[in-house]
């Protein structure tokens, strides 16, 4: 390992190659594009797979994520039904829910980080088929409550270890689009499976909403164990170690060091030989850190919440999810009653207004995210710095406020279910911006780390989530206009932070840098 110069400020790389450096390395589609982070020469770095190799990944990736949020939320829509079959409280399955949380990863995420993600995720997804079977055999309180909270253990990857495969194989150029892929099909796949479960429901009871969940999950499962690859791989550089010092254009600081590449890759280059069908299919592949690091991981994820970047994305991450709670919760109750008398089916289909709002809320911050980020690096010297696309949050200070104020009060006055479904399209719209950015940002920030990052990021947002599980219904006694004007209020004031983040987020990178180099000293190259 080459030594890391921690004067170099994390996040701050050179991404386009506005000042002509013939050192570095280019993208093949755009040759004023720089491939940060740095392609090794290593023909089984993931880094190097070809476009349809790298495709191959990402469909399995979203394989995943859909599945484990087809078995975790397919439920929300049928609870009612479950507590009349079993004598189960609604409360007590309601509170059930909120079990499936992201503290299980400070133990599933070094596991994957230390010895591999592929089994991580394939034991994620055995464990997620058994327990969509074992839910319609379930009588008592205890045992509800006890598989959800295995249930939340083995799903955890799905909320932090995604995000991590995602960065093992993209630059940071294109990164934001397969952020927003990632976000669309996790949400996506929440407000899909209510969907098909009113109709499973109306047609073959509640059972059978478990078991084709299951069936789905074993589906996936076959699939992932066949393509799904390892992306781990121990890298010898960071984002410190592939830094220049330069002049840079007026705006930029003359002091500051960012990251570039140090030596041309060229396919032409590649050496070493390239793994077997076979050997991709290994569970195991080898060890990626020591165990030292193993148990480092475990806690130091509660450690990086003090980097006040990786706190605010997380919060901003959370709120965002408690908006979506906020919806699941409410959903049902307001068009099951008067005056719209909704039958289970038909509240499902309702959820199409969500899905079509994500897709264009993650197409935004992900795919045009992308490309506003190059844009803005031309403008400041080619250096991207991770606050600029933050901008694009800009849209979320008008939909998130409106969103929730034509939900609540259009519920309270009795409009067109029409208008209903169409706030339910823009919350969701507002959240896939707002969660897409902060997975983003916090990735950006601290690429090298990414791992610690995702579970520290995680750690926040589902303790807000639930958190939210418990306050929900005190704050609906409020009535729903009220309810959801404070909502709108608390909404905007929230959003409008990112105003900061990007007025004062470089300083707390740069403040930060000391340490988070030592951390990436110590052996997290490999994440």
């Amino acid at each position: 390992m080459h030594d890391i110069d921690d004067s170099v400020v994390p996040g701050s790389v050179y991404l386009v190659d506005v000042q002509e450096k013939t050192t570095v390395a280019h993208a093949e589609n755009n040759s004023a594009i720089v491939l940060s982070p740095t392609p090794s020469n290593d023909i089984n770095d993931p880094l190097n797979w070809s476009r349809g190799r790298k495709f191959l990944q990402i469909v399995c990736v979203m394989i995943y994520t859909s599945a484990i949020g087809i078995g975790t939320t397919v439920l929300y829509s049928i609870l009612q039904p479950i507590s009349d079959d079993t004598g189960i409280p609604l409360a007590t399955l309601n509170a059930g829910t909120g079990y499936i949380l992201g503290w299980g990863a400070l133990i599933n995420q070094p596991l994957a980080l230390t010895f591999g993600k592929r089994p991580i995720y394939l034991i994620s997804v055995i464990g997620n088929t058994a327990l969509c079977l074992l839910t319609p055999y379930i009588k008592t309180e205890g045992q509800w409550i006890a598989s959800k909270i295995v249930q939340g253990y083995l799903c955890t990857p799905v909320e932090s270890l995604c995000e991590v495969s995602i960065a093992d194989v993209f630059f940071a150029h294109e990164r934001g689009t397969y952020i927003g892929i990632y976000t669309l099909f996790l949400f996506g796949s929440n407000y899909f499976a209510p969907l098909i479960a009113g109709f499973i429901y109306d047609g073959q009871g509640w059972h059978w909403v478990m078991y084709w969940a299951a069936i789905i999950n074993f589906g996936s499962l076959i699939v992932l164990f066949f393509f799904m690859e390892e992306t781990n791989f121990v890298r010898n550089t960071s984002e410190a170690t592939e830094a220049v010092h330069f002049s840079t254009k007026p705006g930029v600081e003359k002091d500051d060091k960012v990251s570039t590449t140090s030596s041309p890759v060229s396919s032409g280059e590649l050496i070493g030989t390239p793994k077997s069908y076979l050997q991709r299919l290994a569970l195991f592949g080898g060890r990626y850190t020591s165990n030292k690091l193993l148990l480092t991981m475990t806690y130091r994820p509660i450690i990086l919440l003090r980097f006040p970047v990786i706190f605010w994305a997380g919060f901003q991450y959370g709120t965002c999810l408690v908006w979506y709670n906020v919806l699941n919760a409410t959903c049902s109750l307001i068009l099951s009653e008067q005056p719209y008398n909704f039958r289970a089916s038909f509240v499902g289909l309702t959820y199409l207004g969500p899905l079509i709002g994500m897709f264009i809320g993650t197409f935004y911050s992900g795919w045009v995210g992308d490309r506003f980020a190059v844009r803005y690096a031309r403008r400041t010297g080619g250096v991207r710095e991770p606050e600029h696309r933050l901008w694009l949050m800009v849209v979320s200070l008008l939909l998130c406020p409106a969103s929730l104020i034509l939900w609540g009060v259009g519920a309270s006055k009795g409009i067109s279910w029409v208008g209903l479904v169409f706030g339910m399209g823009i919350i969701s719209c507002s959240t896939g911006i707002g969660s897409s950015l902060s997975i983003s940002y916090a990735l950006d920030s601290y690429k090298d780390m990414s791992g610690e990052v995702m579970m520290a990021v995680i750690l926040v947002r589902n303790t807000l989530s639930f958190a939210i599980g418990y306050g929900i219904t005190p704050w609906l006694h409020m009535g729903y206009q009220n309810t959801f004007i404070s909502a709108g209020l608390v909404g905007l004031a929230i959003t409008m932070t990112f105003l900061i983040v990007i007025k004062w987020g470089k300083s707390w990178r740069i403040a930060s840098r000391k340490r988070y180099w030592g951390y990436v000293a110590d052996g997290t190259l490999g994440h």
